[in-house]
């Protein structure tokens, strides 16, 4: 039941990207209004569910979406260097090398032969991760304005950011429904401060993002059900299954450009972060 649960954040968090490539602005306005949306989405379920809130709760929830707002925020920003389709297996690697690590470091999820498999899972994923950010240089219609020194920067602090906003929950050992509006809250005050300059909450796209923030608040809930039930490795590695939707929805449906090259790196690297991840979550199930 728990791989199930873990599947759901997959397809919401696999959608984000496209859904805030259509609601337009920019990596601040879409994180603020992500974090609009995700504290209504909290709110929602206080008020259904009434769970108790502790301060230790309230303390692990804004720790938690503290980090987040670091993780997404940076998340957009590499999107608008790199694009989405290559900013998506990229991060997607990068977060479950991360959480593997933490999973094995911090929580003792491995044991015996998980060991190797686990770290030949990990350098799948790695070499994926590159494959899908290698470009055709041969295209002459390869985009000038791909910053790729701000992308890698972007996506080194996004997960440092995401791997935080996960470990903090699972280390706290709080409930799920419990911390989704305390984290919702740390959510939003972490979008507030990294973009509080440009004043993101007089644009009409800020508001567009709650949507994004709904959606994403279904597959935050289910991530962390999922988290007390299979543990972290294996509740993230499946999680992050959605980079089909994401990248592959990026360029059929957003319009982003690759040669036949680019398309033949980009289709393996997916599938070789897949396949470590999958492995990753089958040998602890």
């Amino acid at each position: 039941m728990g791989i199930l649960i873990a599947l759901i954040p997959a397809i919401a968090w696999g959608s984000i990207g496209l859904i805030s490539g259509r609601m337009g602005g920019t990596a601040r306005q879409q994180t603020l209004g992500m974090t609009m949306g995700a504290l209504v989405f909290g709110l929602a379920l206080w008020l259904v569910e009434q769970p108790t809130l502790t301060s230790k709760i309230w303390l692990i929830g804004i720790i938690s979406g503290l980090f987040w707002s670091i993780g997404q925020g940076q998340q957009f920003t590499s999107m608008k260097a790199v694009g989405i389709s290559r900013t998506t297996p990229i991060s997607t690697g990068m977060q479950l090398v991360a959480n593997a690590l933490a999973g094995v470091l911090l929580f003792q999820e491995w044991h015996g032969n998980m060991y190797w498999i686990g770290s030949i899972s990990v350098i799948v994923l790695i070499v994926g991760a590159v494959l899908t950010s290698l470009t055709d240089r041969t295209d002459p219609n390869r985009s000038s304005s791909e910053n790729w020194g701000v992308g890698i920067r972007a996506l080194i602090l996004s997960t440092v950011g995401y791997a935080g906003y996960t470990i903090v929950v699972h280390y706290g050992n709080v409930n799920a429904q419990a911390v989704v509006m305390p984290q919702a809250v740390g959510m939003l005050l972490g979008a507030l401060i990294w973009s509080f300059k440009d004043k993101p909450w007089v644009e009409k796209a800020t508001y567009r993002n709650i949507v994004t923030g709904l959606v994403w608040g279904v597959g935050n809930l289910f991530m962390f059900m999922a988290m007390a039930q299979i543990g972290q490795a294996v509740a993230y590695s499946l999680s992050q299954m959605g980079i089909v939707i994401s990248t592959f929805g990026s360029i059929f449906l957003l319009g982003e450009h690759k040669t036949k090259r680019e398309m033949v790196y980009v289709v393996i690297g997916s599938i070789l972060v897949i396949v470590g991840g999958i492995a990753l979550s089958l040998m602890k199930a």
